[in-house]
Order: structure tokens, then C-alpha cells, then sequence
């Protein structure tokens, strides 16, 4: 079974940016959606944006649309989180993770069966 490992978490100020990658350990079809969720501090875990590489469409959860993008390098295998202009509520653990099956992509996160570990994101004002 594949496994997803996340980096590039961190601390930031207020306006900062990180990237955050989720390496596969093996291939992952095009036609798999892939997303990011975060967990923030006493929350439950939501998603953030998702992607459905063989056609290159997203989707993002309405809070982060304008400041977070989502994206694939097909060849690597490894998803991408690019986030800026961060504020203090997007402090909280985020994952990556792949849908179960193939077709169109899910906003439930049941249908999501493999997850990464998670990075810590904390953002200071």
C-alpha cells in the first residue's frame, strides 16, 4: 500500500508562506483525487482543498480559496500545498491524503483511506 509522507510545516508570522509537499511512497494514478485537510486546535478535521490530477481541477474549502493552491508533479508523485499570506487561524496539523477509489473526487473525508502523518503548521500574529 502506498504511504504518504507530509513536510515542510513550521512556524511563520502573520503574512508568511510555507509549502507543504506529501511524497508517495509508490505511483498514484491521475485519476485518484487528492486532498489536504487540517486538524486546527480543538476542531474537527476539515478539507482544505482537493485535486483531481488527470484533469487538473480543484476544489477549495471558501476560508482558504484566495490564499491556498493545490497542485501535483505527476512525475514525482508528490502533492503539493502552497499557502500564503497565513493567519494565526490557520495554525493546526495538516495532512495529505488519497481517495479510495478512482472517479470523481469526494468532499467526505471517509473516503479518504490513506493519510499521512501530518505537519504542524503554527502561525504567530
Amino acid at each position: 500500500q502506498v504511504q504518504l509522507t507530509e513536510s515542510g510545516g513550521g512556524s511563520v508570522q502573520a503574512g508568511g508562506s510555507l509549502r507543504l509537499s506529501c511524497a508517495a511512497s509508490g505511483y498514484i494514478s491521475p485519476t485518484i483525487c487528492m486532498a489536504w485537510f487540517r486538524q486546527r486546535p480543538g476542531k474537527e478535521r476539515e478539507l482544505l482543498a482537493r485535486i483531481y490530477p488527470q484533469l487538473g481541477t480543484t476544489f477549495y474549502l471558501n476560508s482558504v480559496k484566495d490564499r491556498f493552491t493545490i497542485s501535483r508533479d505527476n512525475t514525482e508523485n508528490t502533492l503539493f500545498l502552497q499557502m500564503n499570506n497565513l493567519i494565526p487561524e490557520d495554525t493546526a496539523m495538516y495532512y495529505c491524503a488519497l481517495q479510495r477509489n478512482g472517479g470523481s473526487c469526494s468532499t467526505r473525508e471517509i473516503d479518504f483511506g490513506t493519510w499521512g502523518q501530518g505537519t504542524q503548521v503554527a502561525v504567530s500574529s
